[in-house]
Formats: structure tokens, C-alpha cells, sequence
């Protein structure tokens, strides 16, 4: 399939302005320009994380918990 020549263009664009109308054409190129700026600004905008910090965080300190708090299982002897 090739490429539309110049009177099929010219037809094409004849009903697309039919459909949408004159005025109706810019306000969409306008739209969707107005779409592209705004969706590049964020891709810009928005910086990637990292996977890994260049500063390592501090080790996390765990509770040490005595054992004298702890009760011993008490154990019954039967004679």
C-alpha cells in the first residue's frame, strides 16, 4: 500500500474539515500541542530514584531484652 497521492490528500483533508469544521481544526492542533509540551515537561520534571543511596543509612539497633524477666519452666518431680 503506498502512500495517498495528492488528490486523495486533498479529498481526505475536504471531509475532515466537513466533520469537524473550519474553526473546530485549529482548536484540536492547538490541544494536542498544548498535550505533547505539558507531557515532556513532566517526563523532565520528574527525576528517576535511585535504587541505591549514596549515603548508607544507619543500622537499626534492635531491643536487647534481659533474661531475668523471662520465668524458667517450672518442673514438678512425683515421687
Amino acid at each position: 500500500m503506498s502512500m495517498p497521492s495528492g488528490t486523495e490528500l486533498l479529498l481526505i483533508f475536504g471531509i475532515v474539515i466537513l466533520l469537524f469544521g473550519a474553526k473546530k481544526i485549529p482548536d484540536l492542533a492547538k490541544g494536542i500541542g498544548q498535550g505533547i509540551r505539558n507531557f515532556k515537561k513532566e517526563m523532565k520534571e520528574e527525576e528517576p530514584t535511585p535504587t541505591t543511596s549514596a549515603t548508607p543509612e544507619a543500622p537499626k539497633q534492635m531491643e536487647t531484652t534481659t533474661t531475668a524477666n523471662v520465668e524458667a519452666p517450672k518442673t514438678t518431680t512425683q515421687a
